[in-house]
Formats: C-alpha cells, structure tokens, sequence
C-alpha cells in the first residue's frame, strides 16, 4: 500500500479553510491536512523552523496556497517552493479569490501546477475543493 502523503494548506480566512477542510473531508480523502495560517508559518514548516522544528513533516501530496495572506504571500511562498531543489517537484495549487490577470501570470512563471479562483457559491466552492482533493491526493503520480 503507497504512504498517504500530506497536504499543506495555507489560508488566513478561517471561513475558507473551514470549508475546504469540509469538502476534503466529504471526500473520504485519507490524507491528513495540515493548515497554516500564512505563508511565514508555511515556510516554516516546509523548513522545519519555529513551532514546527525537530518535526517529522513527512512528503507531501500538494501544497494549497492562497494569494493574499499576511506576513509572506502566496506568491513569495510558491517562488520559495519553486527555487528550493528539496521541494521544488511537489505539486502547488494556488486556490485564491485574486482573479487579478497579473497574479495568475505571476503564478504560471514561477511554475505552479494549478490556478483555481475560489468560487462565490458554497456548492460550487465545495465542489471544486473536492476535484482538487481528488486529483492532487489521489490520481495525480509524483516523484518520491
């Protein structure tokens, strides 16, 4: 049986990262979540710094990032993932509510998997987390 790899979501709207855990877990997905509430304390745990020093973080199926967050956006987070040789290959999904034309081009350049503008409708947001969830998790094939 395959390792269920993790997914690392970083979201500072906590109605947004409520609704995305629902619709995951809607899904049956196996893999556990782990929420940071902005793009330092991702990079701290891809890095293994602060709070989450000394951890086993484990691989990665996906990292789910927003755009706007404080501290560090998800877009110096993705150019950080993008540059590092250690990360660089796991799969990043932007999932945001920017529709600015110069974030997704932005995104595209500095090599991320996948741009999904966040619905307005609940139905509709829970949907397209579901087929993120299903395609990143489960039928996409990553390098070990």
């Amino acid at each position: 049986m395959k390792n269920v790899k993790k997914i690392l979501y970083a979201e500072d709207n906590p109605k947004d990262r409520e609704l995305t855990l629902i619709a995951l877990a809607e899904h049956n997905l196996a893999n556990e979540v782990i929420c940071v509430n902005d793009g330092e304390e991702a990079l701290d745990y891809l890095y293994n710094k602060g709070k989450y020093s000394g951890s086993d973080n484990g691989t990665l199926a996906a990292i789910l990032l927003d755009i706007k967050m404080p501290k560090v956006d998800g877009i110096e987070v993705l150019r950080k993932i993008k540059s590092d040789e250690k990360l660089k290959l796991i799969p990043v999904v932007m999932l945001t509510s920017s529709k600015e034309e110069r974030d997704l081009v932005e995104s595209y350049k500095l090599g991320v998997n996948a741009y999904v503008v966040k619905p307005v409708d609940f139905q509709e947001f829970i949907d397209a987390v579901k087929n993120l969830g299903l395609f990143w998790a489960i039928i996409n094939e990553t390098v070990e």
